[in-house]
């Protein structure tokens, strides 16, 4: 019943905008008593949201925290079901293990698990992932769709689209993809992204896709044999990024992109995919575990696989790998 109140009185606030909310306005509007209105307003400022409040004008809200917390990403958000239901840790071991068990729990599609702090995070070929505290964007998102095993890999697409479409929006910063799951801003990594299945032969009971993403860390957050390779969001704007507002416009741009997929299929995806990639049209090498392969990204097909063209002509379709551009 009280988080029903909180996020009420979000909304409440979302959708008055810069105006102000009496305290008898919000106790009719949420059905509720003006005590357990300002019970909840104390709650707010607790978590560190600033609150104005105006003798017979009412309440508005002035500051949101600069922790991630739930409601500062409930307030304002508006997608019909990516973000609506929050699992929040201060630290973790993984986002990606507990939106596992989550999802064997049949939680909503679009749950999302987020910490501030992963102590055992990874990325693909089960690479640890540094998630220092504070700095970055460390969440799992679980979807239920219904399509074939084999399209399961084109979410990882998606989700890359959905995440440069919204830090360009936020921060005007060019951002690239280099296939299948890294974003780069001036060559350096900024995000990477782990989808993995909950799935039997036949079919998908869940996806659970893993979003890492550096937003305000500085140089020496990185370890030392990272810095060369990685970035942050900060270094190269030059200045401190919101996080509950990247999150929740990842969500939006998420959530339209994947409504999308699910009515016209990967393609639109795709068109949007490739106009970010980095590899598209250039010489590459792509590293799998059973060797190297050299020759020019021709794009990918209409199932996310990388097409590249060797020196004899002849066309390879590479399905995991990692890929160095020459």
């Amino acid at each position: 019943m009280q988080s029903d109140i909180r996020k009420e009185l979000l909304d409440a606030f979302t959708n008055a905008g810069e105006s102000y909310l009496s305290g008898q306005h919000l106790a009719d509007l949420i059905g509720c008593s003006r005590t357990a209105v300002w019970k909840h307003v104390e709650e707010l400022r607790k978590e560190g949201f600033e609150l104005e409040a105006i003798r017979r004008k009412g309440y508005r809200i002035i500051k949101t925290p600069e922790k991630i917390i739930p409601d500062e990403i409930r307030l304002g958000l508006k997608t019909g079901f990516v973000g609506k239901n929050i699992y929040y840790e201060d630290c973790i071991d993984s986002t990606q293990k507990a939106a596992q068990r989550l999802a064997y729990d049949q939680v909503p599609e679009g749950t999302v698990v987020i910490a501030e702090e992963q102590t055992a995070g990874r990325g693909r070929m089960n690479r640890k992932w540094h998630s220092p505290k504070y700095t970055g964007i460390w969440m799992s998102l679980i979807l239920r769709p219904n399509i074939p095993l084999s399209k399961a890999p084109q979410l990882t697409l998606l989700t890359a689209v959905s995440i440069v479409q919204a830090i360009e929006d936020l921060t005007n910063l060019h951002t690239e993809i280099k296939w299948p799951n890294d974003i780069l801003i001036n060559g350096k990594k900024v995000t990477g992204i782990l989808t993995e299945l909950q799935a039997e032969s036949d079919r998908i009971h869940s996806i659970i896709i893993g979003m890492g993403i550096n937003v305000n860390q500085t140089v020496d957050d990185f370890p030392i044999e990272l810095q060369s390779i990685a970035s942050s969001l900060l270094i190269e704007k030059g200045e401190s990024i919101p996080r509950a507002a990247l999150i929740k416009s990842i969500f939006t741009y998420f959530e339209k992109l994947y409504l999308l997929y699910l009515e016209e299929g990967f393609l639109p995806i795709k068109l949007l995919w490739e106009s970010y990639a980095i590899s598209i049209g250039k010489i590459i090498t792509a590293r799998t575990l059973t060797g190297a392969l050299k020759g020019k990204a021709l794009g990918i097909t209409d199932d996310g696989v990388l097409q590249i063209e060797d020196q004899e002509g002849k066309i390879h379709h590479i399905y995991s790998a990692d890929i160095e551009l020459n």
